[in-house]
């Protein structure tokens, strides 16, 4: 894009935020006008609202940033190295024998401690 439809798009965004809340608002007013209507029927409608309240919101500044965001997000997420299945049951047998061991010194501990307090206070049945 050249500076000169940059300055144009900074121009109508509030516009465009203003569309989008009307949008919404109507969303809103609408459910509630259609009460007597299936939910069905006023989910579709809401679907229709959001995405149309959507569409314009990403032709905001904020939006071609959201959308430029997501796509790089998309992008690195394709670079990632996954586990395979073997490695990740393997992991996940660590990560619960460790919360067995944790536990059960934390057990430990709390029997000793319980233990002397109440040798200490003489309470000890």
């Amino acid at each position: 894009m050249n500076a000169r439809s940059d300055v144009n798009k900074n121009k109508l965004d509030p516009l465009k935020w203003v569309v989008v809340i009307v949008l919404l608002t109507a969303g809103v007013v609408g459910n509630y006008y259609f009460a007597a209507q299936p939910a069905a029927i006023r989910m579709v409608g809401w679907i229709v609202v959001v995405i149309i309240a959507g569409f314009v919101a990403l032709q905001t500044v904020q939006g071609s940033r959201v959308k430029h965001f997501a796509k790089e997000s998309r992008t690195e997420l394709r670079k990632v190295v996954w586990p395979t299945r073997q490695e990740t049951v393997q992991t996940t047998m660590i990560v619960a024998a460790m919360v067995v061991a944790t536990a059960l010194v934390l057990w430990g501990i709390d029997s000793v401690l319980l233990w002397a307090i109440s040798w200490l206070t003489g309470q000890r049945g």
